[in-house]
């Protein structure tokens, strides 16, 4: 009981309450120092852990840590050794963001006169030596000069005053490994390709002119809270400790690192004329906010009540335009590639809480970000064009359509492939889902007819008619008749076999998989029959892509076809139509992350059973009896054993399908890709056209949505597909893709 009252006690030190933080503070130092007899080591291991999971309350606890450290000097020494047990266990997992949370915090306690100023300069010095080690990942250097720039808002103007000439040596060789790293992968991660109104600059190039500014203004930054300064004649007669040399641990193939980021700009000082004047880019006050943001949806998104009520009540929030602040972060982590650090539902119901926390501001700063997401639909990432449009109409939908589309008629005198109609396009047929047909119609003006939604009803041609004259017609009406009187697979092979060829006919896109599955799988044998399936699917609901989606979906469940043949459909030219709509990318990748969960859980039973026969002979070596229990052990390890082999052999089956996915859909991309780049260069057109651009952004989309997978097959596709001979507007978004984990 008394443990649960010191979590709680710790945790919500700095929440709001009726005294001040530094007499909370105060009160908590002296609670924790006479429990620390009997409760040190539980002590120790909650201030470990809110040091690494609640670091936008950072600066409470380095001063709690600093008054503890005044009164009882061993705890201190103590507290810094078990944070730097705990920073290598986090570099040693690979959660390098928790990692960068534990070195600020470090740099923190130099303020309060926990940790001495030269062994902190010291274990920086080690970090950015890092930029020197060969044949390492850019993305190791990355990090560890980011760990060390991102704690320089807290620290620095203390470290420059102590150690100004190993300060200014660290900055110079830091300045010298930013100027040489490459940045091929930049444009791949941009949300706009354009830098215009704002520039879309990668992280550490942004924190470096920010770092810059900040040395400038002589390390003067006035927006981090710094509890500590209240209790500075207390925490100045405290002893320090050193801390203990420390050493990067070294490069491994299993280290994963962060990989780099481009930071996301949407609004200025100009959007906001009334309130308090929004920070520059390059201001570290910027970078401060930003990230303190950032942490509080880190720690409370599972909760978005409590997510956003802790947003709204940001400390010194009346000296900042705090709503366009948290409006730009929260579009900055939904927009972020690869992926969003959360689920994208998550943002959505996010915005509407603060909507109705802040009724009266927050829903016009909404509504000013997304007529500058509309207005600049053109330079926009394709990839961030679908997060946007699943927003928004998701988003529209809890507020009963409303949504002022006069105001974008612009998009009507546009050419329907033009970002801006199909974005408007694609918004209403997500509607149409989250609602019905008649809603959308009739929430949208008359104008816009030509982008709403068909009505999605199925097309079957056989149920007209005037089409009696269709070969096969008699057979689809035989065919109907036995479907409505449930007969037997038998039976419908028997009305099928009259048709000269059975695939021409299968055009009963309404059938019910699971109650006919033995006649699709017969139909669907061969590559052809699958593929005939699936265009007999998109004629029939040309009108409903969402019933494509799903029917889709489970033919690759029921085995009917498979996701080879998903690939090759969406690519052939009877989808040229379609090709550049939202439904079509949406399908694939639904079929590539069928294609990965079947891999992974065929290789995780694989595992299993390798550790039950593990488990068995562990058992057999504890109790070793005599020989014919020794027989009977090896007889249990027989099914075993047999089972491994099949299911072995079941994953290198699993992996060859999915390594020839990827083949696929890449050998498709690149043809169709070169074909336009011909027939643009014999007729003298430019390349960049919308649909040039759409493609070439969804194979990019491809590569960062499955990264991780597509990583393994990288040698592959670079000898078989990706090769110098490759036209360079295609080859550049597979160097782009292998520079980010360079």
């Amino acid at each position: 009981e008394i443990e649960e009252r010191l979590e709680s006690l710790i945790c919500r030190v700095g929440e709001k309450s009726t005294s001040s933080l530094e007499s909370n503070l105060e009160g908590l130092a002296g609670v924790l120092e006479a429990d620390l007899p009997n409760y040190k080591s539980k002590i120790l291991r909650i201030l470990c852990t809110v040091a690494r999971l609640l670091p936008e309350k950072l600066t409470v606890y380095t001063t709690l840590v600093g008054l503890l450290n005044a009164r009882n000097y061993n705890f201190g020494g103590e507290f810094v050794e078990a944070m730097i047990r705990q920073l290598k266990e986090c570099l040693k997992a690979n959660m390098y963001n928790e990692a960068v949370y534990l070195v600020r915090f470090l740099s923190d306690l130099v303020n309060c006169h926990v940790i001495a100023a030269p062994s902190m300069v010291a274990m920086f010095e080690n970090f950015v030596s890092v930029t020197q080690e060969e044949d390492v990942p850019q993305v190791r250097c990355d990090w560890y000069v980011f760990a060390f720039l991102s704690s320089l808002p807290w620290v620095g103007k203390e470290l420059y005053e102590k150690k100004d000439a190993e300060m200014d040596r660290i900055l110079s060789q830091t300045e010298s490994y930013l100027k040489r790293r490459q940045k091929i992968h930049v444009p791949m991660l941009q949300v706009w390709s354009a830098d215009k109104p704002h520039p879309q600059e990668e992280y550490l190039d942004c924190l470096w002119a920010q770092i810059q500014k900040l040395k400038k203004d002589r390390w003067q930054e006035r927006h981090i809270l710094r509890p500590y300064l209240a209790f500075d004649s207390i925490l100045c007669e405290a002893l320090q400790h050193n801390l203990p040399p420390f050493t990067p641990p070294p490069h491994t193939e299993d280290s994963v690192y962060p990989m780099p980021r481009v930071i996301f700009r949407m609004f200025d000082y100009t959007d906001d004329p009334e309130g308090p004047v929004m920070p520059g880019s390059h201001s570290v006050e910027r970078f401060v906010i930003e990230e303190n943001l950032h942490c509080i949806i880190k720690s409370h998104w599972k909760e978005r009540k409590t997510c956003a009520a802790q947003l709204l009540s940001y400390p010194g929030n009346n000296k900042i335009p705090l709503n366009y602040h948290i409006v730009e972060v929260v579009f900055a982590e939904l927009f972020q590639l690869p992926v969003p650090p959360h689920i994208e539902v998550m943002y959505t119901t996010l915005l509407i809480e603060l909507c109705k926390l802040q009724p009266g501001s927050l829903p016009q700063v909404l509504a000013q970000a997304t007529e500058m997401l509309y207005m600049r639909l053109d330079t926009m990432n394709t990839t961030c064009i679908d997060r946007f449009m699943n927003w928004f109409s998701h988003h529209l939908s809890n507020f009963q359509f409303r949504w002022s589309w006069e105001d974008w008629s612009d998009c009507l005198t546009h050419d329907l492939d033009k970002p801006k109609p199909k974005f408007v396009r694609e918004v209403l047929e997500k509607c149409m889902r989250l609602s019905y047909h008649q809603r959308i119609i009739d929430i949208v003006p008359a104008t816009f007819s030509v982008l709403s939604p068909a009505n999605p009803s199925c097309i079957y041609k056989y149920g007209d008619e005037s089409n009696k004259s269709l070969p096969g017609y008699t057979v689809a009406l035989c065919l109907t008749i036995a479907i409505k009187n449930k007969t037997s697979n038998d039976e419908i092979f028997g009305i099928l076999k009259d048709v000269p060829n059975p695939n021409q006919d299968d055009d009963d896109g309404v059938v019910p998989g699971t109650l006919f599955h033995e006649v699709f799988k017969t139909l669907a044998e061969s590559d052809e029959g699958k593929l005939h399936v699936l265009r007999v699917v998109y004629e029939v609901w040309k009108n409903h892509p969402q019933m494509i989606a799903v029917l889709v979906d489970k033919m690759i469940r029921t085995q009917i076809v498979d996701c080879a043949a998903v690939a090759n459909w969406i690519f052939s030219p009877e989808l040229a139509h379609d090709f550049t709509r939202f439904y079509i990318w949406e399908i694939l990748h639904s079929t590539i992350r069928k294609m990965n969960k079947h891999v992974v859980k065929i290789q995780k039973e694989l595992e299993e059973t390798k550790a039950r026969l593990a488990r068995q002979h562990k058992r057999r070596d504890s109790d070793d009896d005599d020989d014919d229990d020794d027989r009977s052990s090896d007889r249990e390890d027989g099914p075993l054993e047999e089972q491994i082999e099949r299911l072995q052999e079941k994953v290198e089956s699993a992996q060859s399908e999915q390594k020839n996915l990827f083949l696929v859909i890449f050998q498709r991309f690149i043809m169709i890709l070169t074909e336009h780049l011909v027939r643009c260069e014999t007729g003298g057109i430019d390349v960049i056209t919308p649909w040039y651009k759409n493609c070439i952004e969804r194979l990019q989309q491809i590569f960062l949505q499955h990264h991780q997978i597509i990583q393994q097959y990288m040698l592959t596709l670079e000898n078989l597909l990706f090769t110098a001979e490759l036209d360079h507007h295609i080859l550049a978004v597979f160097q782009q893709f292998c520079a980010l984990q360079a």
